[in-house]
């Protein structure tokens, strides 16, 4: 038999390399399969998503566990026998090890069963279905208020701040929006309550269901979110102001509203989404302090209260609930971003 030469060191730097398919020609492959660069965008969101709730479901089962303490006995007192608890933590399942636990708590997700709260005794499902509405009330009004406000201080203090006339104003109007930033929004909450509450008694300081327990909690988790809104807003307004398109729009002297509203602001709209996609998460994940100091029986409220108790299943549920609010919430802004600007999402897709 004979043996072929070996190959010269040129050729062998001449023959061609296989290269491995990149993530683009994933991309490329997924738009090919589903036949639209937009659906390929949102079905790439949409498994993000999925993997990211998938790990946020694994990692807060295993580290609920790992707390120390017996919920069953934290929840039946320290003079009940141990055959009561050891009863209770078998109808529970909590006597069974923790991966046939993990099994059985995925086999309850897939059929819509949350698993029973130890305190309370409750179905998980319903103790959350009767306080998410309250939480997602709170977070939208908030946001709504915020995002309302962002806009006409960012744009005045923009403008004033270009034409130059008002520097004392200018920077004391910034001066505040980073105090306003920095401020907890528990503190914020503190505060109104000893000045609206207590001091003037304007304001009921807790509870909720009448419009005057409304005003306090949503002014305490709006603040800050509209003092960040309103200095992106300001930021960017500067930025467009200086645009050629708007300086040939100026020399047309054309009238404010004009300038600013049609022209201006179209421009600003993507970034203040962006961020505003940051604010919507915050403002979910800052309803824990705030129904907690507030006294307000939302989902915030509850996780206080579930890891208080050691309460594993509600904790899980209530993760599981603020998991997919932050996912939806990304999941919106980046659909909204996608309709603003096509291209981008064609690109990314």
């Amino acid at each position: 038999m004979t043996i072929p030469p070996a190959p010269s060191p040129a050729s062998v730097l001449a023959s061609p390399t296989p290269v491995t398919p990149a993530s683009g020609d994933r991309g490329d492959r997924l738009r090919q399969l589903v036949g639209s660069p937009r659906l390929a965008f949102v079905l790439r969101r949409l498994l993000r998503a999925v993997v990211s709730l998938v790990i946020v479901l694994i990692a807060s089962f295993f580290l609920v566990h790992l707390v120390p303490g017996d919920p069953v006995r934290a929840a039946l007192g320290p003079t009940v026998s141990p055959e009561a608890v050891e009863a209770l933590r078998r109808e529970l399942g909590l006597d069974l090890p923790l991966g046939q636990q993990f099994l059985d708590y995925l086999r309850g997700l897939v059929t819509g069963d949350l698993g029973v709260s130890v305190t309370s005794q409750r179905p998980v499902g319903a103790t959350l279905a009767e306080r998410l509405p309250t939480t997602l009330l709170l977070s939208v009004i908030s946001f709504v208020v915020a995002a309302l406000g962002a806009f006409p201080i960012g744009v005045a203090t923009a403008v004033s701040s270009r034409s130059g006339r008002h520097r004392a104003a200018d920077l004391g109007a910034s001066g505040l929006l980073g105090v306003l930033i920095a401020v907890p929004n528990f503190l914020l909450a503190v505060l109104l309550i000893s000045v609206f509450s207590v001091g003037l008694q304007a304001f009921p300081p807790a509870g909720w269901g009448q419009p005057s327990q409304v005003v306090l909690p949503v002014i305490a988790l709006a603040v800050g979110p509209l003092a960040y809104l309103s200095r992106i807003v300001h930021v960017e307004m500067l930025r467009v102001l200086d645009e050629p398109y708007l300086t040939t729009a100026r020399s047309k002297r054309l009238p404010n509203q004009i300038l600013y509203v049609r022209h201006a602001l179209p421009n600003i709209v993507a970034a203040t989404l962006t961020a505003g996609g940051v604010v919507l998460v915050g403002l979910v994940a800052g309803t824990v302090l705030i129904e907690t100091v507030f006294v307000i029986p939302g989902i915030g409220s509850t996780i206080v209260s579930s890891i208080t108790a050691k309460d594993y299943p509600l904790i899980q549920g209530v993760v599981l609930v603020y998991a997919i609010l932050v996912l939806a919430a990304n999941l919106l802004i980046d659909l909204a971003l996608a309709a603003l600007d096509p291209r981008s999402a064609i690109a990314e897709a």
